[in-house]
């Protein structure tokens, strides 16, 4: 029985055109050659899989070929290149990192660097894994690594480059290798799949690509074990169940309910999804991926971002075509808010249930926002806006909503909507989270000049009534004095933010405090002048001011 060989080690690259997916570094390294411009040493840098060692091993083999080809690549036939596809050169050390990470080796190391090559052009020293060196061994190889013997050649790889010391980074010739694409892998899969004699349909070979993320030898490994279970007939089916892979159609079908609204039908097919053992988190990262498959499908230039099949990338064309961008990244929005909190959420099931919930009905509260014009110039009066009494507070104090002064600069400055009529202005609507966000940016603003009125700001929420009239709730009347003061300036933030002219602000002060402590020295003269009002006047008289 012949030992097995898996197709990453069997399928390895022999020459530099074989290598997939690198062709800038293998053109590179090839023209370095031909002008004999070898640098002393070389590092390899990047994700797992993209082919670092195999590079650094068909340089090695290449630069000691007795009869290198016009392409610079080795003849294979030279005593050289036999000895090393038998692994018998006695010129090309492999090391790794992590086995010979101590002083003591590298030291051994220096040592065998002063014996030349009895047969060939170079020793050659590859070192995986470097970033696993110690401090100290770092330190042992700076000089040798720097000024080696003319027939030594380093060659170090890594995976996490960010651990090698910048005095070793710059002693090297640094090559970047990137992530193979979806295609490139696709591609090389085939050719394995046509070699091996299976028969393999082209989706299957994308999802087994894309569950590789980039990596070519993870890839492969997938594709051994797929044939192990299905045979030498490679379906696009074999490939779900084993790889515990959604299918797209879950994906398309849900969008689809979504878009109508259906929260029945998306609800039964999460239900489906679940009672087939997938996690909710699982489908959370899936559908993500999806609505971001129908984002890149909404501008033509950004088409070629999806890694699909060709099949498959139709389908995104024409879903695509019914999704508007605002309901898109709306979506998106909540899916990543879901996935966010998903593990610490005590009811799994409920909290994706509702966010599907909440997606569906994003279309139906786009259609109830309507604009809604009003005259340019709204009659002039004196009298203020009376504020609704508050059941939860009876006795109210009330602040107009605006001031004489900023009434006349709004009837006398024309919005930019009003220069653009001349006789109406469009009022925007708006949610109570969109205020809330407004309402966070400017309580912001004022935490390094106002931190009382900051902080009151962010600890009370507020509401939003009929006739974008909103309601503010502070603990006492030295806060809402604080407040009135920058009433303009919040006033004509909201407006310019939710642009709606016709927003006003109703402060109420309770007439018994709210029972939360006051800690802040501004908070405790608040308390205490609610009890005894004679303060306040006393403060004004003495021009007093309240640290805070």
């Amino acid at each position: 029985m012949e030992n097995f060989i898996v197709s990453a080690r069997k399928y390895r690259p022999q020459t530099f055109d074989m290598v997939v997916g690198q062709k800038s570094i293998t053109n590179t390294l090839k023209n370095a050659i031909r002008n004999n411009q070898l640098a002393q040493a070389f590092l390899f840098c990047g994700p797992r899989g993209v082919g670092k060692t195999t590079c650094a091993r068909i340089l090695a083999k290449t630069i000691n070929c007795d009869n290198l080809s016009p392409a610079m690549e080795a003849c294979n036939k030279c005593q050289s290149c036999v000895s090393f596809d038998e692994n018998a050169s006695f010129n090309i050390y492999e090391l790794d990192g992590a086995s010979n990470n101590s002083v003591d080796e590298i030291r051994n190391l220096v040592d065998k660097v002063r014996i030349p090559p009895q047969v060939g052009k170079y020793k050659v020293y590859i070192i995986d894994e470097v970033h696993m060196l110690s401090a100290s061994a770092f330190n042992a190889f700076l000089k040798t690594l720097e000024e080696p013997p003319a027939y030594v050649k380093f060659i170090l790889a890594t995976t996490e480059k960010h651990k090698i010391i910048p005095t070793i980074l710059s002693r090297c010739q640094i090559f970047d290798f990137k992530r193979i694409t979806v295609e490139d892998i696709v591609g090389h899969l085939n050719y394995v799949a046509e070699n091996e004699g299976i028969t393999a349909e082209e989706d299957a070979l994308h999802i087994i690509a894309q569950k590789a993320d980039g990596a070519m030898r993870d890839a492969l490994s997938i594709f051994d074990q797929l044939v192990s279970f299905a045979g030498h007939n490679l379906t696009y089916e074999t490939v779900l169940e084993n790889l515990n892979v959604l299918d797209y159609e879950y994906f398309f079908n849900i969008t689809g309910h979504i878009l109508s609204g259906d929260i029945s039908s998306t609800l039964l097919t999460i239900n489906e999804i679940l009672d087939k053992g997938f996690e909710g988190q699982h489908f959370l990262i899936g559908f993500g991926e999806h609505i971001r498959n129908l984002l890149v499908c909404k501008d033509p230039v950004t088409v070629k971002l999806l890694e699909t099949a060709p099949t498959i990338r139709n389908r995104y064309l024409e879903q695509s075509t019914l999704c508007p961008v605002d309901f898109l990244l709306k979506v998106l929005e909540i899916n990543n808010k879901c996935d966010l909190n998903y593990k610490i959420s005590n009811n799994k099931r409920l909290h994706l249930e509702l966010a599907l919930m909440q997606m569906c009905i994003i279309l139906k509260n786009t259609e109830k926002k309507t604009p809604d014009p009003i005259p340019a110039s709204p009659p002039k009066t004196s009298e203020p806006v009376k504020p609704k009494e508050s059941k939860a507070f009876p006795g109210t104090l009330s602040i107009k909503d605006m001031t004489s002064s900023q009434q006349k600069e709004t009837e006398k400055k024309p919005s930019r909507a009003e220069e653009k009529t001349g006789e109406y202005v469009t009022i925007t609507s708006f949610t109570l989270e969109e205020l809330e966000t407004a309402w966070d940016q400017f309580s912001e603003s004022l935490r390094s000049s106002m931190p009382p009125l900051s902080t009151t700001l962010k600890k009370h929420r507020p509401v939003l009534k009929e006739d974008f009239l909103i309601e503010f709730c502070v603990d006492n009347k030295v806060l809402a004095e604080d407040l009135n003061q920058k009433q303009n300036d919040l006033l004509k933030f909201l407006i310019s933010k939710l642009n709606n002219p016709k927003i006003h602000l109703q402060i109420i002060v309770p007439d018994h405090p709210i029972g939360l402590k006051p800690y802040t020295d501004r908070e405790k003269f608040g308390r205490m002048a609610e009890k005894n009002p004679g303060l306040l006047g006393l403060r004004e008289q003495l021009d007093l001011e309240i640290d805070s």
